[in-house]
This record gives structure tokens, sequence and C-alpha cells, in this order.
């Protein structure tokens, strides 16, 4: 087995060069480009698997095999979810401080199929399963914590492979086109489209053939595909390591963001200079200086400790005024931030409960009955469609509307997507009240198919929020913190899947239980709907007001760039009045 020469990597990449895997000038005709992406690709597509395959399906095997209460096996799937993307932060870190992009996403996918491979074992061992129910008492014995003990390790062992995998995979996929090439880099420009349609077929894939396997052939089989999948992925980018280009770890944005914050409460007690061009390297910064979030400046103020020339360069004595302004920066988006985490508190209810409803419906197609969790084959079907409208249809419509090149500004996707999850809680709400009327009142069943109308609005939403929370992070945060920001997206997903838990355990714990039980004709579900769509239009008016106050780094800079024109020719007109004058004077002494 080859693996790179990461000493040598890192002593021939200088600022970001490629090398390949001896450290050496990377041949471009031997080294990256579809072929290598293809390989990476290849990754991603059986993290994919393995992640939506377990996932979209979980809940149903909890509740029905294990025989845990609804709401905690909802917060088991959540938890789950939440500290997967939660992990995608330390694999990123790791990636830009140490490893390198390839070793890291090579020894998680490696984690990732070890977690899948004991999840196999956790769901074929039958003493990892309590009894089978006692129908004529219709009294269940749920699992004990010996026989969850095995389930979730396997569970946040693979979070922990998919987090280092998520993290990174797009990045080494895109190192493999140099975009100073103008062929190379419109074959970039591909390979992010074709990195989502390997997310969206991965995610079909897995709710339709490997969730078909779990509930009719067994969960051994299913999860075991999953398992043999992960480990061609690993074997596969293992086996194209001579293919691939390197990029030397640069250091972690985290890290920056640390040390300013530290010596800023270091330092709190230290008074203000009185200008601001005292501070450290004033006027070398890259950034320019602004009055907000004045505290942090204390990082950068040379106190006696920082006197010395050596220790002045020393970052842990005294920061730059750069990087203070980049933290600044970094700080001024977690508003915008905090408001887009609801959306995905209303996704996870789309792998959670709108799966446990379907198992009260209809599911039958003449003789065929549909797994509960491949429904949400609607959910992704809805997201390819409306993110092929949006950009087709929508966007085009847009531009002509607002005369604005973008058609629609991120924060206007990020918009339109809050208010699609409010719409399709209302409608989740009004079907499941449907449903429970006529199973309590005429003991009937309603088509599953019923459950269509709120996958398609919550995937229509997340075709406008997730590119629109994307494109925001990544533009507005600083030059040399584009990392960081696929990290803050990513705990934007994270935080709405643990929300989802705080929510539900608060609602179990108020309600005694009553809103959320496993038989769901007993509970009140619809209730808990309608409150997350309360929840989400308070999210919406917050988010109105955060999104009216930002101001795009775009706009800042061309405000920059208009104050320097304007200062420009001022001192044009001064100059020019000044030799117009003496031009006059010397005329005069002629």
């Amino acid at each position: 087995m080859v693996l790179v020469d990461n000493h040598a990597a890192k002593d021939g990449a200088e600022d970001g060069t490629l090398v390949d895997f001896r450290g050496n000038p990377v041949d471009k005709s031997r080294t990256g480009g579809w072929l290598a992406a293809g390989l990476i690709l290849g990754t991603e597509l059986s993290e994919r698997i393995c992640v939506m395959g377990i996932s979209m399906n979980l809940v149903t095997y909890l509740v029905g095999d294990l025989h845990l209460p609804a709401s905690k096996s909802a917060n088991i799937v959540t938890n789950f979810m939440g500290t997967l993307n939660l992990l995608g932060l330390l694999g990123g870190f790791l990636a830009d401080a140490k490893l390198g992009r390839y070793l890291t996403v090579a020894i998680f996918a490696s984690i990732a199929a070890l977690g899948v491979t004991l999840l196999t074992l956790a769901t074929s061992i039958r003493s990892m399963k309590p009894p089978e129910c006692d129908s004529r008492k219709g009294h269940c014995i749920a699992a004990s914590s010996q026989q969850l003990a095995l389930l979730y390790t396997a569970l946040y062992t693979l979070a922990l492979g998919g987090g280092g995998i998520k993290s990174n995979v797009s990045g080494f996929g895109s190192d493999q086109f140099d975009p100073s090439d103008p062929k190379e880099n419109k074959s970039m420009i591909y390979f992010f489209n074709r990195f989502y349609f390997c997310i969206s077929l991965g995610s079909l894939f897995a709710v339709t053939v490997l969730v078909y396997l779990q509930d009719n052939v067994g969960r051994g089989w299913g999860y075991g595909i999953s398992a043999g999948t992960m480990v061609l992925g690993v074997a596969v980018l293992i086996g194209g390591t001579t293919f691939y280009r390197f990029k030397k770890p640069q250091g972690s944005p985290l890290t920056i963001i640390w040390r300013v914050l530290f010596l800023a409460w270091r330092k709190r007690k230290l008074s203000y200079p009185s200008d601001p061009a005292f501070l450290n390297e004033y006027h070398n910064a890259k950034v320019q200086h602004t009055h907000m979030l004045r505290c942090l400046d204390k990082a950068a103020i040379i106190d006696d400790s920082a006197t010395a020339n050596e220790n002045s360069k020393n970052r842990w004595i005294v920061s730059t005024v750069t990087e203070v302004e980049k933290v600044k920066m970094v700080l001024k988006l977690i508003p915008i931030w905090s408001t887009c985490i609801l959306f995905w508190t209303v996704y996870s209810q789309m792998n959670t409960f709108t799966i446990e409803q379907a198992t009260f419906m209809n599911r039958n197609v003449g003789n065929f009955a549909i797994p509960a969790g491949s429904f949400s084959f609607f959910l992704f079907i809805s997201i390819l469609l409306f993110t092929s409208v949006n950009e087709r249809v929508t966007v085009r419509i847009a531009r002509r509307l607002t005369h604005n090149i973008q058609g629609l500004t991120s924060l206007q996707r990020v918009g339109i997507g809050l208010v699609l999850s409010v719409a399709g809680m209302v409608a989740s709400a009004l079907v499941e009240r449907l449903r429970r009327d006529r199973a309590i009142h005429d003991n009937f069943k309603i088509r599953a198919f019923w459950l269509v109308p709120q996958f398609f609005i919550v995937g229509a939403g997340e075709a406008f929020a997730y590119v629109g929370q994307l494109e925001f992070f990544i533009r507005e945060a600083p030059e040399g913190m584009k990392s960081m920001s696929t990290g803050l997206f990513l705990s934007t997903l994270s935080m709405g899947y643990f929300v989802s838990s705080l929510l539900v355990s608060l609602v179990t714990k108020v309600t005694k239980g009553s809103w959320l039980k496993s038989n769901l004709n007993k509970g009140k579900l619809d209730l808990f709907y309608w409150l997350l769509a309360v929840l989400g239009v308070i999210n919406f008016l917050v988010f109105i007001v955060f999104s009216m106050r930002h101001q795009y780094k775009v706009q800042r800079l061309s405000s920059l760039e208009d104050s320097t024109k304007e200062l420009k020719d001022w001192k044009d007109l001064t100059l020019g009045n000044k030799e117009k004058k003496l031009g006059a004077e010397e005329k005069e002494e002629a």
C-alpha cells in the first residue's frame, strides 16, 4: 500500500504549491484531473450511502425492534447526526493544522468503515436485541443499556469518521484542479456539480435499495452492504494515492481565533491606545481597522511583555490588526448563523417523526409495501428539482426584476428557505391531524402519499437554504479562513439536530409524554409540528432584522473603494487648483 510522504509534502509545498505523493512538483499529465477527482468522489459516494442509509431508517429500528419510546428514538437519531456534523470542525482543524486533507480523509474514512461494521454486528447479534413483544398482552420490553452500548459505540464511531470525511473531501477533490489553468478551472466548476450529484445519487440509493433490504431482508444485510461500500471506498482512495496532488497544511484559522480571544481576555484591563495607529502592525494591516467589537483590539496592544522586537513577532504575546479584524469579521457572521439553525431542526423531522408517521399509514402499492424510510425519496427528488429550477428559472427572473447579476442574494435564498420550512411544518401538522382523526374515529389508515407535500416543501426549502447558507459563509468569511466558513455552515446543521433533541426532551417533560408517544394514534404529534411552525415564524422575523443590518463584505469593500476614489478626486482637484493658482501667479510676475 502506497502512502503519501507527508514530510516531503511539507518541505515541497510552500505557500499552497501542489506536489505529488513524493513531495516533488506535480506533473499535470500524470496527477490530478478527473481520474484523481473521480476516485475521491467515490469516497464521498460511499460515505453518503452509509450515513443516509442509516439515519433515514434508524428510527423505525429503534422503535420497532428495540422497543424504545418514539421521543428517545428521535433524539438518538438527531444526536447522531448533530455529532457527525459537529465533528466536521475537528476534521477540518486536523487537516488544516497538521495532517493535510488526504491523510485526514483516509484515516476518517477507515474509522467510518469500522463504525458501520460495528453497527452491522449490533443489529445482527440476537443478544443485542430485547425479546419480541407479547402480542396478547401488548407488552414490550425495551432494550437494556447493555444492549444499547454496542449500538451507541457504532453510531458515534461512524459519526467521527463521517465528520472527518465531510469537512475535507470536497476540498481535496478541488485540489486536483489548477485554478490558474483555464481548462482545469472550468473542470473544477463541473467537479462541484458532480460532487453534489454524487451526494444525491448516494442518498437516493440509500433510501430506496438499502432501506428496502433493511426492512424486508434484514438490518444485518442492509448495514453489511453499507460497510462493504465504505471499505471499498477506502481501498479506492488509497489505491489512487500516486495520482493525487497534495497541498501543505497551512495552519488552522481556529488557532488565530482562539489566540485573539485569549489575548483580548488577558489584556482586558489595559487601556486603549490614544490612537489605533499604536496597535501592532496597524500600518501593514491587510484589512482596514474598524471600531466594531473594539474590545478585541486589546489583543493587538503592544504592552511591556511585547516591547522586545522578538516578542512583538510572537503571536501568543500580541496579535496583529489584520488577525483581529479577521476575527471580527467571523464574529459578525454569528447573528445570521444563529437564525439558520432552526431550519435544520425542521429538516431533522423528515428523518424522524415523519418516517414514524409513515409506519402508521397505508404504504401499499398493489401487493408491494413501500418501506417507511423510502418515502425520503420525495425529499431528495424535491431538492434536485428545485436546485435545477432555481438556477435555470428563479435566478433568471430575479435578475430581471432586481437588475442584480446574482439574481437572489445569499440571504434572500436563506429567507425563502426559512419561509418554506414554516410552510412544511404547517403541512405536516394538518396531515398528522387528518391521519390521527381517521385512524381513531374511522379505524382507517390514510395513504402514506399524504406525506409527499411536507417532504416536497421542506426539500424545496433546502434547495434555497443550503445554497444560500453555504454561499453566505464562504463569501463573507475573511481571506485565509474559507475552510472555517465550511465549519460554520456544518455547525448550523449540527446545532439544528441538537436543538431538535432539546425540544423533544422539553416537550416530553412539559406535556408528561402526552404529545410524543410511540403509538402516534395516542399522541399529539400535530401540536409539536405547530410549535415548530410558530418558532419558525419568530425565527424568521429575527432573521429579517439581522439580515437588514448585515452589510455584505463586497458592499463594505465597494464603500471603501468609493471613499478612496472620492479622496483621490478631492486631492486631484485640490492639487489642480493649486497648480492653476501658481500658474496665474507666475504669469502675473512675468
